[in-house]
């Protein structure tokens, strides 16, 4: 892997143009409660709103729309959790080909159903005994698939980097950035996006606390792998960052920060309450982290992501009930 194989600001630029009329420019939402509670000026970028209702979209999108003739008859094969399937197959059916998505078997059914209405030939593993990676690549070697991985991908991460660049450019620079990170596809892009447009703004990552392999990777300077972590971030339920994602985090992101399930349970609830939108537990990382550091953003222009809103309502119900 080399420096040059690794996506730009440049490619968010073009993959921005090539995804206009198709991905929806998200709202930018503010709430007084939030600002009082941190002491800041707090912007959220909210791609639960995206098609599909998460970011995923984006990426997707991009990297099929630059698919060859005979890459669209024969379709594309990837694995996820739920958001990447969705925007896949959604992606695939607005281009007019065959998708086939490797899906965990606990993975949320309303995402499951959402892929297989836009489309995608649903393929069932289970996510702690089964390599999804190696399921995709018999897949795509059987049946002569495309392969487009959930974050490890330069097209997938210069798609991914247009939400924060349309950030930046509703709300000029901040001084604090907070994103989720799973695989590091958001991140990374993002990282490419703020260095580009807010080079002095602190940048962070933000996973689940029961599964840390970004933090120990940021911290100890090589990709760590890790069992997959039990947690209700479902999208952030990754194993380890990419041979793509890995180096710009390195020299994008200033720290990689942990949140834990309770705390992603009361920013849903805060969320919903206060701002009246619904966000699933992974988008809910980056304010977690934020509410975390209050003391040290108060007075500051904070930007969070909010990675998607795609969780089942009676999940999302009893998760509310919880004290």
């Amino acid at each position: 892997m080399t420096l040059l194989s690794l996506p730009t600001f440049e490619d968010v630029v073009a993959a921005a143009k090539r995804i206009d009329g198709f991905a929806h420019r998200t709202p930018v939402l503010t709430s007084r409660t939030v600002n009082e509670e941190l002491g800041a000026q707090v912007f959220f970028k909210c791609e639960n709103f995206q098609r599909m209702g998460a970011f995923k979209f984006r990426g997707a999108f991009n990297a099929l729309s630059k698919f060859n003739e005979d890459q669209r008859r024969r379709g594309v094969v990837a694995f996820s959790s739920g958001n990447h399937a969705q925007a896949v197959a959604l992606s695939a059916r607005l281009l007019d080909m065959p998708a086939t998505i490797v899906m965990p078997h606990d993975a949320p059914a309303v995402k499951v159903a959402a892929t297989k209405g836009y489309g995608g030939n649903v393929v069932i593993y289970d996510r702690y005994t089964d390599d999804r990676e190696q399921i995709g690549r018999d897949l795509a070697g059987k049946y002569g698939l495309t392969l487009i991985p959930p974050y490890d991908h330069p097209d997938v991460i210069a798609g991914q980097g247009t939400a924060a660049r349309e950030l930046f450019e509703e709300v000029g620079r901040l001084d604090a950035f907070f994103v989720p990170l799973g695989g590091g596809g958001l991140l990374s892009g993002s990282a490419l996006s703020t260095r580009a447009l807010s080079p002095d703004c602190m940048l962070y990552g933000v996973e689940p606390e029961a599964g840390n392999d970004g933090q120990q990777s940021f911290r100890s300077g090589k990709i760590v792998h890790i069992d997959t972590p039990k947690t209700i971030a479902d999208g952030a339920q990754t194993q380890h960052l990419g041979e793509h994602t890995f180096p710009i985090i390195q020299r994008g992101v200033n720290d990689v920060l942990t949140a834990n399930d309770s705390e992603l349970v009361e920013c849903m609830r805060l969320l919903a309450s206060r701002m009246k939108i619904v966000v699933e537990p992974t988008g809910c990382l980056g304010l977690a982290a934020a509410r975390r550091m209050r003391a040290q953003l108060e007075g500051k222009r904070v930007g969070v992501l909010v990675s998607g809103g795609n969780v089942d309502i009676q999940k999302f119900a009893e998760l509310l009930s919880l004290n």
